[in-house]
């Protein structure tokens, strides 16, 4: 189950990533001004990315602990 274990630490990347990359977004329109609506739509938009990738991070970690329990 190797195998289980390498696909569960590339989810697991990924998804450290796009938190990543929701953190720089998040900062770029604070740094650009933005204040009331405009932020909140910016903002909201966001929010799914980031549940999208904290589940993408659990799954792939989830991933590696079966692969390293099942080898």
């Amino acid at each position: 189950m190797e195998w289980m274990v390498w696909i569960g630490a590339g989810m697991t990347f990924a998804g450290i990533a796009l938190l990543v990359w929701c953190v720089a977004i998040a900062v770029k329109a604070k740094r650009a001004g933005l204040e009331g609506a405009e932020m909140e739509l910016r903002l909201r938009g966001l929010v799914a990315l980031n549940l999208g990738a904290v589940a993408i991070s659990a799954l792939g970690l989830m991933l590696v602990v079966v692969g390293i329990f099942l080898s």
